[in-house]
């Protein structure tokens, strides 16, 4: 998708934060994975250069020229990704922290948070340096755990949840502009991600003052594991900063240049899909219900709560998901099958190819169907349309050979009505024009499952008239009418047995296609299940990584008390991953499974088998 311009998506007002519908709507339409890149920073900073820089334009976010903030609220610009053709890259610019003419500067914190529960890449925007002045006014990250939530309150109780953030925060990037220091430490020179872990040291001390220090420093260390830091020269002279749009990269400074090219390139290459807990890739349609859940939360009053916008947006997903594998297997059934079939056992190959289809694509797009609800309606919706093709292949089955043996009968029907068969022999002639009728309907292709049910139930129509012909026929004596009789009786019983041995047959095939379809749904939901395992640990076994370098760096730096603390929250993660890795964690699913599945087919293979052993009976 190729937006021309930015368009406001949440806009700042003294009622609070709104949703554009125009632009939620246009988010709605991207099927692709997003990667969301956030800036936020004070206002006047500059941060909308950067983020026209990452469009590839020079202009397109408002960057303004005097001390009035120009972007209200968040704005959004969607682009396809660099040399990434299924990924859309989404650009959302904040409104400027601290204008103390916005129309609720209460907003400021939710939309920090917004910021970071949106984005896969979070830029902080800052001029000068990475002093205290710089810390402080960062404030908004030691107010997070105030403004997000990992844990729905009736899940968690009223603890603080923080501990968890660093499993789906965005990778942190601090850019720092107008940058006039020397990179050295100590008289030797240093990175720029040195330079920022270096402002992140903590001080020793229990004062007051020393924890309000640490505090900010903490979040950042905590939080956010994934950091990086770049400085930037002043672009130009002050005085064509209110020019900077319409100038070009060669009236730039140089230095400048590069360093814009190189923050560009780093945010391309290292940006990552946005993603739930769990490893599901968020779509543009998957980002606007976050948008609007978050949102809505504020409105209410509610901290947004990651658990419980999961679980809203797996809701309406799974429910898409189901419509989308549904109606992938029509489609499918549509293009592939061909009525009637001759046998049912050629309708069921269709619809095996076809159900794994459907499935194979609620897979890909379902996520935390913890309950196997969806997949068990997506089981009953694809039965129900199987059972539908099977009555339409009957009909048409019907069809074609009714109007088969109406055109075969044609000459016999006339025979009948003009009373050829009522002279003496007639019956003998009905019998062999019947034969002949019968001889030619067997050699038709064609005719389809109802082939022998539909012969029989014109066969049995014309017993009376076969019985009146025989009857008036004076050339037989009555041993021999007897005869005939017990005949015609003894074809029909053998045609009705072998209609039954087929309907027996095809209940089988039925009763096998089921086992194989619940089969099939075990074994990939079995296989779901495993991938989804190696999610969860590669999340965990992150955040364990994340807690024991910050742990050791703690240690390093004589702070065991927040050592202890990260050594707790460590074990925590362990045990999680313990149990995710047990057999009963998949097997519990499988249950599930099973038991849904049943429910969702209420029925069907106590009905089948009933009918198996009734059919059993009558034969």
């Amino acid at each position: 998708m190729q937006m021309a311009a930015p368009v406001c998506l949440i806009e700042n007002r003294l009622s609070g934060l709104h949703i554009s519908p125009e632009a939620l709507q246009l988010l709605s339409q991207i099927r692709n994975q997003v990667v969301v890149v956030s800036i936020v920073g004070l206002y006047r900073t500059g941060k909308s250069y950067l983020m026209n820089k990452l469009a590839g334009k020079n202009s397109g976010f408002s960057l303004g020229s005097t001390v009035q903030a120009n972007t209200k609220g968040i704005w959004m610009w969607c682009i396809p990704y660099p040399e990434r053709p299924h990924q859309t890259l989404v650009l959302l610019d904040t409104e400027g922290l601290g204008d103390v003419q916005k129309g609720n500067s209460q907003n400021d914190a939710w939309i920090f948070a917004l910021a970071v529960l949106l984005s896969s890449t979070l830029v902080y925007n800052s001029l000068g340096t990475i002093d205290q002045t710089a810390m402080d006014k960062l404030h908004f990250v030691t107010e997070l755990s105030k403004h997000i939530r990992t844990k729905s309150p009736s899940s968690h109780g009223d603890t603080e949840d923080s501990s968890e953030f660093v499993g789906f925060f965005p990778t942190f990037v601090w850019a720092v502009r107008d940058f006039t220091l020397q990179l050295e430490r100590n008289g030797k020179p240093i990175t720029e991600d040195d330079y920022l872990e270096q402002a992140l040291e903590l001080k020793k001390g229990n004062s007051h003052e020393e924890q309000m220090f640490n505090l900010p420093r903490k979040c950042i260390r905590l939080f956010f594991p994934t950091r990086k830091c770049f400085i930037f020269d002043r672009p130009t002279s002050r005085k064509n900063l209110p020019h900077l749009e319409q100038m070009q990269e060669s009236q730039l400074e140089p230095d400048f240049v590069e360093q814009a090219k190189q923050f560009c390139r780093y945010v391309y290459w290292t940006s990552r899909e946005k993603t739930l807990p769990g490893g599901h890739i968020v779509t543009g349609n998957l980002l606007a219900e976050l948008v609007k859940t978050y949102v809505d939360a504020i409105h209410s009053g509610k901290v947004p709560c990651l658990e419980n916008a999961v679980l809203a947006l797996s809701e309406i997903e799974n429910a898409a998901a189901v419509r989308e594998a549904g109606a992938h297997y029509v489609q499918m059934m549509e293009q592939n099958l061909k009525l009637p079939t001759e046998t049912l056992q050629e309708l069921l190959d269709v619809h095996k190819k076809s159900e794994k289809e459907a499935l194979r694509i609620f897979m890909a797009r379902a996520f935390k169907d913890d309950t196997r609800q969806f997949q068990g309606k997506l089981v009953k919706t694809v039965d129900s349309k199987k059972e539908e093709y099977c009555r339409k292949n009957e009909m048409k089955s019907s069809e074609v050979c009714l109007a088969l043996l109406r055109s075969l009968s044609e000459g016999l029907e006339q025979k009948v009505k003009n009373g050829s068969y009522s002279q003496p022999g007639g019956h003998q002639e009905f019998v062999n024009d019947l034969k002949q009728v019968e001889e030619r309907y067997h050699e038709a292709p064609k005719k389809g499952i109802m082939a022998g049910k539909t012969l029989k139930e014109f066969l049995q129509g014309k017993d009376s008239i076969s019985k009146t012909i025989l009857q008036s026929d004076v050339t037989l004596k009555e041993k021999e009418k007897e005869m005939e009789d017990a005949k015609a009786m003894a074809k029909a019983a053998e045609l009705e047995r072998e209609i039954q041995k087929q309907q027996i047959d095809m209940l089988q095939q039925k009763l096998d296609d089921q086992k194989q379809s619940y089969d099939m749904n075990l074994q990939t939901l079995e296989a779901q299940m495993v991938e989804d395992r190696k999610k969860i640990l590669e999340e965990q076994e992150k955040m364990i990584s994340s807690k024991l370098r910050e742990q050791e760096a703690f240690l390093k730096e004589g702070f065991e008390k927040e050592a202890r603390q990260l050594n707790g929250e460590i074990r925590q993660l362990k045990q999680k991953s313990e149990d995710v890795k047990k057999p009963s964690w998949i097997a519990s699913a499988l249950g599930v499974l099973g038991d849904v599945v049943s429910t969702a087919l209420p029925g069907i293979w106590g009905k089948a088998v009933g009918a198996v052993t009734n059919l059993f009976k009558h034969f």
